[in-house]
Protein backbone atom coordinates (compact mmCIF):
# COMPACT_ATOMS: atom_id res chain seq x y z
CA UNK A 1 0.00 0.00 0.00
CA UNK A 2 1.73 3.61 -0.80
CA UNK A 3 0.88 6.31 1.27
CA UNK A 4 -1.81 9.11 0.20
CA UNK A 5 -1.24 11.59 -1.49
CA UNK A 6 -3.07 14.92 -1.04
CA UNK A 7 -4.35 16.75 -4.84
CA UNK A 8 -2.17 20.30 -3.03
CA UNK A 9 -1.78 22.17 -0.34
CA UNK A 10 -3.72 20.52 2.93
CA UNK A 11 -3.89 24.14 4.58
CA UNK A 12 -6.07 25.18 1.46
CA UNK A 13 -10.07 24.70 2.03
CA UNK A 14 -10.02 23.89 -2.07
CA UNK A 15 -7.73 20.74 -1.43
CA UNK A 16 -10.74 19.16 0.92
CA UNK A 17 -13.53 20.43 -1.24
CA UNK A 18 -11.17 18.62 -4.66
CA UNK A 19 -10.70 15.52 -2.56
CA UNK A 20 -14.77 15.27 -1.48
CA UNK A 21 -15.46 16.08 -5.67
CA UNK A 22 -13.27 13.31 -6.01
CA UNK A 23 -14.91 10.53 -3.43
CA UNK A 24 -16.23 7.52 -4.79
CA UNK A 25 -18.22 7.28 -1.41
CA UNK A 26 -19.25 11.31 -1.09
CA UNK A 27 -23.48 9.97 -1.90
CA UNK A 28 -23.50 7.69 1.30
CA UNK A 29 -23.41 11.14 3.71
CA UNK A 30 -26.77 11.71 2.02
CA UNK A 31 -27.96 8.45 3.90
CA UNK A 32 -27.33 9.54 7.36
CA UNK A 33 -29.76 11.80 9.62
CA UNK A 34 -27.59 15.17 10.67
CA UNK A 35 -29.41 17.70 12.74
CA UNK A 36 -27.19 20.08 11.41
CA UNK A 37 -24.80 20.59 9.06
CA UNK A 38 -22.65 23.47 10.40
CA UNK A 39 -21.34 20.54 13.37
CA UNK A 40 -17.97 18.93 12.32
CA UNK A 41 -18.67 15.56 13.72
CA UNK A 42 -15.63 14.29 14.34
CA UNK A 43 -16.38 11.57 16.85
CA UNK A 44 -17.42 8.71 14.62
CA UNK A 45 -14.75 6.35 16.00
CA UNK A 46 -16.72 6.62 19.29
CA UNK A 47 -20.36 6.35 18.09
CA UNK A 48 -21.43 6.75 14.25
CA UNK A 49 -24.14 8.51 12.73
CA UNK A 50 -28.21 7.11 12.14
CA UNK A 51 -28.31 5.44 8.87
CA UNK A 52 -32.06 6.26 7.96
CA UNK A 53 -32.14 2.64 6.39
CA UNK A 54 -31.54 2.23 10.03
CA UNK A 55 -35.28 4.01 11.14
CA UNK A 56 -37.14 1.72 8.50
CA UNK A 57 -35.46 -1.45 9.06
CA UNK A 58 -36.51 -1.26 13.03
CA UNK A 59 -40.19 0.17 12.56
CA UNK A 60 -40.43 -2.40 9.48
CA UNK A 61 -39.49 -5.32 11.90
CA UNK A 62 -41.57 -4.04 14.61
CA UNK A 63 -44.77 -3.63 12.70
CA UNK A 64 -44.51 -6.50 10.07
CA UNK A 65 -42.65 -8.86 12.22
CA UNK A 66 -42.68 -8.43 16.12
CA UNK A 67 -46.33 -7.28 16.05
CA UNK A 68 -47.34 -9.61 13.43
CA UNK A 69 -45.75 -12.84 14.45
CA UNK A 70 -45.24 -11.98 18.03
CA UNK A 71 -43.61 -15.77 19.10
CA UNK A 72 -43.91 -17.20 15.68
CA UNK A 73 -40.86 -14.72 14.49
CA UNK A 74 -38.44 -16.69 16.21
CA UNK A 75 -38.78 -19.74 13.97
CA UNK A 76 -36.80 -17.03 11.67
CA UNK A 77 -34.99 -14.79 14.15
CA UNK A 78 -33.29 -17.94 16.11
CA UNK A 79 -30.02 -18.49 14.25
CA UNK A 80 -29.74 -14.43 13.69
CA UNK A 81 -26.60 -13.66 15.15
CA UNK A 82 -25.02 -16.16 12.68
CA UNK A 83 -26.73 -14.89 9.63
CA UNK A 84 -25.78 -11.09 10.32
CA UNK A 85 -22.33 -12.42 11.61
CA UNK A 86 -22.11 -13.58 7.81
CA UNK A 87 -22.56 -10.58 6.33
CA UNK A 88 -20.13 -8.60 8.64
CA UNK A 89 -17.75 -11.27 7.84
CA UNK A 90 -17.85 -10.74 4.31
CA UNK A 91 -17.96 -7.17 4.35
CA UNK A 92 -15.60 -6.31 7.21
CA UNK A 93 -13.53 -8.81 8.20
CA UNK A 94 -11.99 -10.29 4.93
CA UNK A 95 -13.13 -13.98 6.18
CA UNK A 96 -15.85 -16.54 5.34
CA UNK A 97 -19.21 -18.40 6.51
CA UNK A 98 -19.84 -20.02 9.83
CA UNK A 99 -17.10 -18.26 11.98
CA UNK A 100 -18.71 -15.15 13.13
CA UNK A 101 -21.47 -14.02 15.64
CA UNK A 102 -23.45 -10.70 16.54
CA UNK A 103 -24.01 -10.97 19.74
CA UNK A 104 -23.50 -9.66 23.71
CA UNK A 105 -20.86 -7.33 23.90
CA UNK A 106 -17.57 -6.64 23.05
CA UNK A 107 -16.55 -7.03 26.98
CA UNK A 108 -18.46 -10.53 27.25
CA UNK A 109 -16.88 -11.81 24.15
CA UNK A 110 -13.55 -10.80 25.24
CA UNK A 111 -14.36 -12.95 28.58
CA UNK A 112 -15.47 -16.16 26.04
CA UNK A 113 -12.84 -16.15 23.95
CA UNK A 114 -10.06 -15.48 26.31
CA UNK A 115 -11.80 -17.75 28.61
CA UNK A 116 -11.49 -20.40 26.04
CA UNK A 117 -7.91 -19.57 25.50
CA UNK A 118 -6.56 -20.37 28.87
CA UNK A 119 -8.86 -23.52 29.25
CA UNK A 120 -7.37 -25.01 26.03
CA UNK A 121 -3.99 -23.68 27.12
CA UNK A 122 -3.97 -25.33 31.22
CA UNK A 123 -0.50 -25.78 31.17
CA UNK A 124 0.62 -22.63 31.10
CA UNK A 125 0.14 -20.00 33.23
CA UNK A 126 0.56 -16.39 31.76
CA UNK A 127 -1.54 -13.80 30.03
CA UNK A 128 -0.26 -10.99 28.20
CA UNK A 129 -1.94 -7.37 27.86
CA UNK A 130 -0.70 -4.01 27.25
CA UNK A 131 -0.66 -0.76 29.13
CA UNK A 132 -2.75 0.77 26.66
CA UNK A 133 -5.31 -1.57 25.86
CA UNK A 134 -9.08 -0.53 26.10
CA UNK A 135 -9.72 -0.46 29.73
CA UNK A 136 -12.49 -3.21 29.60
CA UNK A 137 -9.81 -5.88 28.03
CA UNK A 138 -7.45 -4.74 30.74
CA UNK A 139 -9.77 -5.42 33.60
CA UNK A 140 -11.51 -8.70 32.47
CA UNK A 141 -7.83 -9.93 31.98
CA UNK A 142 -7.03 -8.96 35.00
CA UNK A 143 -10.18 -10.93 36.86
CA UNK A 144 -9.40 -14.37 34.65
CA UNK A 145 -5.60 -14.03 35.70
CA UNK A 146 -6.91 -13.72 39.54
CA UNK A 147 -9.65 -16.41 38.99
CA UNK A 148 -7.63 -18.99 37.13
CA UNK A 149 -4.16 -18.47 39.74
CA UNK A 150 -2.51 -17.30 36.89
CA UNK A 151 0.78 -14.71 36.10
CA UNK A 152 -0.47 -11.35 33.91
CA UNK A 153 1.95 -9.64 32.64
CA UNK A 154 1.53 -6.08 31.62
CA UNK A 155 3.56 -4.53 28.53
CA UNK A 156 4.31 -1.18 29.30
CA UNK A 157 3.90 0.67 25.99
CA UNK A 158 2.25 4.06 26.62
CA UNK A 159 4.21 4.53 30.58
CA UNK A 160 0.73 3.97 32.33
CA UNK A 161 1.85 0.31 34.20
CA UNK A 162 -0.51 -2.30 35.47
CA UNK A 163 -0.69 -5.30 36.83
CA UNK A 164 3.28 -6.97 36.45
CA UNK A 165 4.34 -4.19 34.57
CA UNK A 166 7.53 -4.50 31.93
CA UNK A 167 9.17 -2.32 29.67
CA UNK A 168 8.69 -2.91 26.22
CA UNK A 169 10.38 -0.58 23.15
CA UNK A 170 7.17 0.85 20.96
CA UNK A 171 6.27 4.06 19.27
CA UNK A 172 2.70 5.54 19.53
CA UNK A 173 2.13 2.39 21.78
CA UNK A 174 2.58 0.14 18.07
CA UNK A 175 3.46 -3.18 18.76
CA UNK A 176 5.19 -5.32 16.60
CA UNK A 177 6.13 -9.26 16.74
CA UNK A 178 9.69 -7.83 17.14
CA UNK A 179 8.94 -5.71 20.39
CA UNK A 180 7.07 -8.82 21.55
CA UNK A 181 9.57 -11.75 20.95
CA UNK A 182 10.86 -12.04 24.31
CA UNK A 183 7.65 -11.84 25.89
CA UNK A 184 6.02 -14.73 23.70
CA UNK A 185 7.53 -17.41 26.58
CA UNK A 186 6.70 -21.15 26.79
CA UNK A 187 4.77 -20.33 29.33
CA UNK A 188 1.99 -17.88 27.78
CA UNK A 189 -1.22 -19.20 27.34
CA UNK A 190 -2.98 -16.10 25.78
CA UNK A 191 -2.43 -12.52 24.68
CA UNK A 192 -5.02 -10.11 24.27
CA UNK A 193 -4.40 -6.60 21.73
CA UNK A 194 -5.83 -3.76 19.77
CA UNK A 195 -5.84 -4.26 16.27
CA UNK A 196 -6.39 -0.19 16.30
CA UNK A 197 -5.08 1.25 19.56
CA UNK A 198 -8.16 3.49 21.13
CA UNK A 199 -6.41 6.43 22.27
CA UNK A 200 -3.02 6.87 19.91
CA UNK A 201 -4.85 5.55 16.62
CA UNK A 202 -2.09 3.40 16.22
CA UNK A 203 -2.42 -0.34 14.37
CA UNK A 204 -0.33 -3.39 15.47
CA UNK A 205 1.28 -5.63 13.44
CA UNK A 206 -1.09 -8.03 13.20
CA UNK A 207 0.08 -10.77 10.66
CA UNK A 208 3.57 -10.98 11.89
CA UNK A 209 2.36 -11.27 15.41
CA UNK A 210 -0.01 -13.81 14.87
CA UNK A 211 2.59 -15.62 12.93
CA UNK A 212 4.75 -15.25 15.88
CA UNK A 213 2.52 -16.38 18.50
CA UNK A 214 1.06 -19.49 17.02
CA UNK A 215 5.07 -20.44 16.54
CA UNK A 216 4.99 -20.42 20.36
CA UNK A 217 1.55 -21.61 20.71
CA UNK A 218 0.03 -18.68 21.95
CA UNK A 219 -3.40 -17.89 21.51
CA UNK A 220 -4.18 -14.44 20.19
CA UNK A 221 -7.29 -12.75 20.72
CA UNK A 222 -7.88 -9.43 18.94
CA UNK A 223 -9.94 -6.63 20.04
CA UNK A 224 -10.90 -4.81 16.42
CA UNK A 225 -13.81 -2.67 18.47
CA UNK A 226 -11.64 0.53 17.27
CA UNK A 227 -10.56 -0.97 13.82
CA UNK A 228 -13.69 -2.35 12.08
CA UNK A 229 -15.05 -0.56 9.39
CA UNK A 230 -12.13 2.25 8.92
CA UNK A 231 -9.06 -0.36 7.91
CA UNK A 232 -8.88 -3.38 5.86
CA UNK A 233 -8.86 -6.15 8.24
CA UNK A 234 -7.78 -9.14 5.83
CA UNK A 235 -8.41 -12.36 8.97
CA UNK A 236 -7.64 -14.87 6.33
CA UNK A 237 -4.42 -13.07 4.97
CA UNK A 238 -3.06 -11.88 8.23
CA UNK A 239 -4.19 -15.59 10.00
CA UNK A 240 -6.75 -14.16 12.95
CA UNK A 241 -7.78 -17.24 14.38
CA UNK A 242 -10.26 -15.41 17.46
CA UNK A 243 -11.32 -11.70 17.51
CA UNK A 244 -14.00 -9.57 18.91
CA UNK A 245 -15.22 -6.05 18.37
CA UNK A 246 -17.97 -3.62 18.31
CA UNK A 247 -20.46 -2.37 15.62
CA UNK A 248 -21.56 1.13 16.46
CA UNK A 249 -18.21 3.37 15.96
CA UNK A 250 -17.40 3.19 12.61
CA UNK A 251 -20.09 0.33 12.11
CA UNK A 252 -22.85 3.22 12.64
CA UNK A 253 -25.09 0.35 14.00
CA UNK A 254 -26.08 2.35 17.09
CA UNK A 255 -24.99 2.84 20.83
CA UNK A 256 -25.74 -0.52 22.47
CA UNK A 257 -25.71 -2.29 19.55
CA UNK A 258 -24.89 -5.74 19.61
CA UNK A 259 -20.87 -7.04 19.07
CA UNK A 260 -19.38 -9.56 17.50
CA UNK A 261 -17.17 -12.37 18.12
CA UNK A 262 -14.78 -14.95 15.19
CA UNK A 263 -13.89 -18.08 15.56
CA UNK A 264 -11.88 -19.54 13.11
CA UNK A 265 -13.59 -22.78 11.92
CA UNK A 266 -10.82 -25.41 12.68
CA UNK A 267 -11.02 -24.40 16.26
CA UNK A 268 -14.76 -23.85 17.14
CA UNK A 269 -15.12 -27.78 18.79
CA UNK A 270 -11.70 -27.27 20.31
CA UNK A 271 -12.32 -24.57 22.72
CA UNK A 272 -14.56 -24.52 25.25
CA UNK A 273 -15.99 -20.74 26.45
CA UNK A 274 -16.53 -20.29 29.95
CA UNK A 275 -20.15 -19.41 29.99
CA UNK A 276 -22.26 -22.34 28.84
CA UNK A 277 -25.19 -20.80 27.59
CA UNK A 278 -28.87 -22.15 26.02
CA UNK A 279 -27.68 -21.42 22.51
CA UNK A 280 -24.54 -23.66 22.59
CA UNK A 281 -26.45 -26.62 23.12
CA UNK A 282 -26.22 -29.10 20.55
CA UNK A 283 -29.65 -30.11 20.59
CA UNK A 284 -31.24 -26.73 21.63
CA UNK A 285 -34.32 -27.57 21.97
CA UNK A 286 -34.40 -30.50 23.86
CA UNK A 287 -33.60 -28.51 26.97
CA UNK A 288 -31.58 -31.65 28.07
CA UNK A 289 -29.98 -31.96 31.63
CA UNK A 290 -26.44 -31.98 30.41
CA UNK A 291 -24.70 -29.80 28.72
CA UNK A 292 -23.67 -30.89 25.40
CA UNK A 293 -22.11 -28.31 23.08
CA UNK A 294 -22.44 -28.09 19.32
CA UNK A 295 -19.26 -27.91 17.69
CA UNK A 296 -20.08 -25.27 15.12
CA UNK A 297 -19.98 -21.21 15.91
CA UNK A 298 -22.88 -21.31 17.77
CA UNK A 299 -20.70 -23.08 20.79
CA UNK A 300 -19.83 -19.25 21.51
CA UNK A 301 -23.58 -17.97 21.63
CA UNK A 302 -25.15 -17.86 25.40
CA UNK A 303 -28.57 -16.84 25.05
CA UNK A 304 -31.31 -15.16 22.35
CA UNK A 305 -30.00 -12.33 20.70
CA UNK A 306 -31.06 -8.47 20.46
CA UNK A 307 -33.22 -8.78 17.13
CA UNK A 308 -33.86 -5.01 16.60
CA UNK A 309 -30.15 -4.36 17.13
CA UNK A 310 -29.22 -7.14 14.83
CA UNK A 311 -31.63 -5.43 12.21
CA UNK A 312 -29.50 -1.94 12.78
CA UNK A 313 -26.26 -3.80 12.28
CA UNK A 314 -27.71 -5.73 9.19
CA UNK A 315 -28.28 -2.15 7.41
CA UNK A 316 -25.12 -0.56 8.33
CA UNK A 317 -22.72 -3.54 7.42
CA UNK A 318 -24.91 -3.61 3.67
CA UNK A 319 -23.84 -0.62 3.41
CA UNK A 320 -19.99 -1.49 4.06
CA UNK A 321 -20.49 -4.08 1.62
CA UNK A 322 -21.96 -1.63 -1.19
CA UNK A 323 -19.42 0.87 -0.48
CA UNK A 324 -16.53 -1.70 -0.43
CA UNK A 325 -13.71 -2.03 2.77
CA UNK A 326 -10.80 -1.09 0.51
CA UNK A 327 -12.75 2.17 -0.77
CA UNK A 328 -13.86 2.84 3.11
CA UNK A 329 -9.96 2.63 4.39
CA UNK A 330 -8.44 4.45 1.58
CA UNK A 331 -11.08 7.19 2.26
CA UNK A 332 -9.43 6.81 6.25
CA UNK A 333 -6.57 7.07 5.20
CA UNK A 334 -6.56 10.15 3.37
CA UNK A 335 -8.52 12.07 5.60
CA UNK A 336 -5.97 11.14 8.25
CA UNK A 337 -3.14 12.02 6.46
CA UNK A 338 -5.31 15.42 6.06
CA UNK A 339 -5.38 16.14 9.60
CA UNK A 340 -1.78 14.84 10.32
CA UNK A 341 -0.67 17.98 8.19
CA UNK A 342 -3.28 20.56 9.46
CA UNK A 343 -1.70 19.42 12.59
CA UNK A 344 1.78 20.48 11.87
CA UNK A 345 0.76 23.78 10.38
CA UNK A 346 -1.59 24.96 12.51
CA UNK A 347 -1.81 23.06 16.07
CA UNK A 348 1.88 21.80 16.90
CA UNK A 349 2.63 25.74 16.77
CA UNK A 350 -0.30 26.27 19.29
CA UNK A 351 1.13 23.65 21.59
CA UNK A 352 0.22 20.45 20.34
CA UNK A 353 1.87 17.07 20.15
CA UNK A 354 0.68 14.67 17.44
CA UNK A 355 0.24 11.12 19.25
CA UNK A 356 -0.07 9.21 16.14
CA UNK A 357 1.68 7.13 13.84
CA UNK A 358 2.42 9.14 10.20
CA UNK A 359 2.51 5.69 8.22
CA UNK A 360 -0.76 5.47 7.02
CA UNK A 361 -0.25 1.51 7.12
CA UNK A 362 0.64 1.89 10.80
CA UNK A 363 -2.43 3.94 11.79
CA UNK A 364 -6.39 3.00 11.72
CA UNK A 365 -9.20 6.01 11.19
CA UNK A 366 -8.93 8.24 14.33
CA UNK A 367 -5.55 10.55 15.15
CA UNK A 368 -4.86 11.74 18.43
CA UNK A 369 -3.44 15.13 19.70
CA UNK A 370 -2.08 15.66 23.28
CA UNK A 371 -1.99 19.30 24.93
CA UNK A 372 -2.15 20.55 28.67
CA UNK A 373 -5.25 21.72 28.19
CA UNK A 374 -7.09 18.93 26.04
CA UNK A 375 -9.69 18.42 28.09
CA UNK A 376 -10.81 21.99 28.50
CA UNK A 377 -10.10 22.33 24.69
CA UNK A 378 -12.25 19.54 23.66
CA UNK A 379 -15.04 20.71 26.03
CA UNK A 380 -14.93 24.14 24.33
CA UNK A 381 -14.94 23.04 20.53
CA UNK A 382 -18.38 21.12 21.38
CA UNK A 383 -19.86 23.93 23.23
CA UNK A 384 -18.33 26.77 21.53
CA UNK A 385 -17.01 25.46 17.53
CA UNK A 386 -19.33 23.49 16.59
CA UNK A 387 -16.75 20.40 16.65
CA UNK A 388 -17.09 16.99 18.11
CA UNK A 389 -14.55 15.66 19.41
CA UNK A 390 -13.35 13.29 22.31
CA UNK A 391 -11.20 13.48 25.23
CA UNK A 392 -9.30 10.75 26.58
CA UNK A 393 -6.88 10.70 29.99
CA UNK A 394 -4.39 12.08 30.11
CA UNK A 395 -3.90 14.95 27.54
CA UNK A 396 -5.62 13.69 24.57
CA UNK A 397 -8.18 14.58 21.87
CA UNK A 398 -9.35 12.14 19.22
CA UNK A 399 -10.46 12.79 15.73
CA UNK A 400 -11.85 10.58 13.19
CA UNK A 401 -12.34 10.31 9.74
CA UNK A 402 -15.62 8.23 9.19
CA UNK A 403 -15.62 7.27 6.08
CA UNK A 404 -19.45 7.32 5.26
CA UNK A 405 -21.07 10.12 6.71
CA UNK A 406 -17.77 12.36 7.08
CA UNK A 407 -16.78 14.90 4.43
CA UNK A 408 -13.46 16.05 3.70
CA UNK A 409 -14.19 19.71 4.37
CA UNK A 410 -16.09 18.46 7.27
CA UNK A 411 -12.72 17.34 8.67
CA UNK A 412 -11.33 20.99 7.77
CA UNK A 413 -13.00 23.01 9.06
CA UNK A 414 -13.14 20.88 12.32
CA UNK A 415 -9.28 22.07 12.14
CA UNK A 416 -9.55 24.97 11.32
CA UNK A 417 -12.48 25.54 14.36
CA UNK A 418 -10.08 24.02 16.97
CA UNK A 419 -6.92 26.37 15.58
CA UNK A 420 -8.78 29.48 15.80
CA UNK A 421 -10.27 28.32 19.51
CA UNK A 422 -7.19 28.20 20.88
CA UNK A 423 -5.25 30.92 19.01
CA UNK A 424 -7.89 33.04 20.33
CA UNK A 425 -7.35 31.48 23.97
CA UNK A 426 -11.12 31.41 24.17
CA UNK A 427 -11.29 27.78 24.98
CA UNK A 428 -10.47 29.16 28.36
CA UNK A 429 -14.22 30.44 29.05
CA UNK A 430 -15.40 27.13 29.23
CA UNK A 431 -16.32 25.42 32.05
CA UNK A 432 -16.93 22.09 32.96
CA UNK A 433 -20.68 21.50 33.96
CA UNK A 434 -20.05 17.97 35.22
CA UNK A 435 -20.37 15.50 32.91
CA UNK A 436 -18.74 12.29 32.93
CA UNK A 437 -18.68 11.53 29.96
CA UNK A 438 -15.83 12.83 27.90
Amino acid sequence: MSEPVLPGDATLRSTAEALDAADSLAHFRDQFYIDDDDVCYLDGNSLGRLPFGTVSAVGEFMNDEWGAEAVDGWSHWVDEAGTVGDVLAATALGTGPGQTLVCDTTSVNLYQLVGAAIRANSGRKTIIVDSANFPTDRYIVQGLADANGMKLVTLDNDGSGGPGAVPIDTRDERLTAEALEPFLTEDVAVITLQAVQYRSGARSDIKAINDLARSRGVFVVWDCAHAIGSIELDFDDNGVDLAVGCTYKYGNSGPGAPAWLFVRRELQGALQPPIQGWFAQDDQFAMGPIFDPTTTIRRFQIASPSIMGLRSVQIAFDMIGEAGISAIARKAELGTEMMIRLVDEWLVPLGFRLGTPREALHRGGHITVHHPDAKQIANAMRKMSKVIPDFRMPDGIRMAMAPLPTSFVEVWDGLARTRDLVASGEYQNVTNEGNRVT
